[in-house]
């Protein structure tokens, strides 16, 4: 089964939306706290064909501490964690300058709020949907923030079991929002060996929603692989290059990259949508059918009269004459007519069996 998040999700945006995967460029941190640079990202994800935008939306009180770790020691600028959540805060005015910006390209605003003071400032702009990070899975507190709005709720696992999923899950699915679980590998970059592809179908039966990958691998090959699957929803990390600041270049693609991933997906969809019959030759095969197959041939001059023997005969194009597969039948037949060389033979040219 598949549920179709794409098409109602988009629109608002666009008069004509077809279902099928989701395909959301996450920005994350990369643009590095410059408001000019989150815009780039918008424009270069709009371009790549993508869905979405996502970018997320720190306010350091509200969510950490001082004494909060640095996961990769990256930033010389920053003297804490905590000094480079700051960093990260835009103003409600920058956060809604973003979100039209995206809407004018085409693309959905995400952002994934990381306290319940976040929650407050996207509600005001008004996003389409919640995606919420694996770190945020087991906040009970802001989970029940974002439903009582009423808006889908797109959820990462990479920090989750399935048993506190299916508390999460139920208590969602109790409170009838829309949903979809994302099979997520919180690795940067994720090797092939932990993507956990097969997941998604899996996830999608047991908790009967929409289901999704996140990927961290900074490849395109676990989005094409899983459009084979029938996702309904891709995330995967953009950097504008491999040359850029920040801790998640390493599990990002890279906007070109982007732009063949959703190709690819776009391209996998149509196939799956459109499965081919092989119980009968697709009518225009038929032409080409004549030009590349072959057909029995006389291997030299044969004068009428002649009784063929396979030293008479050739397999030759195009296709038209007395088909390949029946040579053998005409050893022994005689010929009523003489036929010159590489000349097709026809049933004509035979006298009766």
């Amino acid at each position: 089964m598949s549920y179709d998040l794409r098409r109602p999700l988009l629109a608002s945006l666009r008069s004509e939306a077809e279902p099928g995967c989701l395909v959301i460029g996450e920005v994350a941190q990369a643009h590095d706290g410059s408001l000019g640079m989150a815009h780039a990202f918008v424009d270069a994800i709009a371009r790549a064909g993508a869905d979405a935008v996502k970018f997320q939306t720190h306010v350091a009180a509200a969510e950490s501490t001082r004494h909060e770790p640095w996961r990769v020691p990256f930033s010389p600028q920053d003297e804490s964690r905590y000094d480079y959540w700051r960093r990260m805060e835009l103003s409600r005015e920058q956060w809604a300058g973003l979100k039209r910006h995206a809407e004018e390209r085409g693309l959905l605003f995400l952002s994934s709020p990381f306290s319940l003071e976040a929650v407050e400032l996207l509600e005001s702009i008004g996003v389409a949907a919640w995606k919420v990070a694996s770190g945020e899975t087991s906040n009970p507190q802001l989970l029940a923030r974002l439903a009582a709005t009423g808006k889908p709720i797109l959820l990462s696992t990479g920090m989750s079991t399935l048993a506190e999923l299916d508390r999460v899950m139920a208590d969602l699915a109790e409170r009838r929002v829309p949903r979809a679980v994302l099979q997520c590998t919180s690795a940067y970059p994720c090797p092939a060996e932990r993507v956990g592809l097969n997941l998604v179908p899996e996830l999608r039966r047991r908790y009967a929603c929409a289901a999704g990958l996140s990927d961290h691998s900074g490849t395109i090959y676990p989005g094409l692989a899983g459009a084979a699957l029938g996702l309904e929803v891709l995330e995967v990390h953009v950097t504008l290059s491999r040359e850029m600041f920040g801790p998640d270049v390493a599990s990002s693609v890279t906007t070109a990259e982007l732009r063949q991933l959703v190709e690819g997906v776009r391209f996998i969809e149509r196939m799956r949508a459109h499965p081919v019959d092989k119980s009968t030759l697709d009518p225009e095969l038929e032409a080409l059918r004549s030009l590349f197959t072959k057909s029995v041939v006389a291997r030299r001059d044969l004068a009428a009269g002649t009784v063929l023997q396979a030293a008479d005969l050739a397999l030759k194009k195009p296709g038209t004459g007395i088909p390949a597969a029946e040579l053998e039948s005409l050893y022994g037949r005689r010929l009523k007519v003489a036929v010159e060389r590489d000349r097709l033979l026809r049933y004509d040219d035979l006298e009766a069996p």
